[in-house]
């Protein structure tokens, strides 16, 4: 039997997607802006642990300011692959849009010659061509 995955890579992720959704939607989808917010979330959590750890300081400042670094990287990172997928959305929706034209076309055209069939048809029984 095989065992269960574990599910703690997936609450992980969904929690940083969260995150990082958080600041895009505050800043209006501007990663750029989400980036500052963040940033200025992360000092002000920096600020009061230096209050709370004294000593501890410099070195919560300096954890703190390289795991926002990487944390922008990951919003800009996230945002780079929203745009792509977006655009791969896109990109399949204008093919399913211009599919879905021809179909509706051609049933059109099926319909009008049928009516057309029909009603030659019809005439033939009264006299007409």
């Amino acid at each position: 039997m095989a065992q269960p995955k574990s599910r703690v890579p997936l609450i992980l992720g969904l929690t940083a997607a969260g995150g990082v959704g958080y600041y895009l939607y505050t800043a209006g989808g501007n990663p750029k802006v989400a980036e500052k917010q963040f940033e200025a979330d992360l000092s002000k959590a920096s600020a009061k642990v230096k209050s709370e750890v004294p000593g501890q300081g410099q070195r919560a400042q300096k954890e703190g300011e390289k795991w926002a670094a990487e944390a922008g990287a990951k919003v800009d990172s996230a945002a780079d692959k929203a745009r792509a997928e977006f655009a791969k959305a896109e990109g399949k929706f204008e093919e399913l849009r211009k599919d879905t034209g021809k179909k509706i076309d051609q049933a059109d055209r099926k319909v009008e010659a049928k009516a057309s069939e029909a009603k030659s048809g019809i005439s033939s029984w009264f006299g007409g061509k």
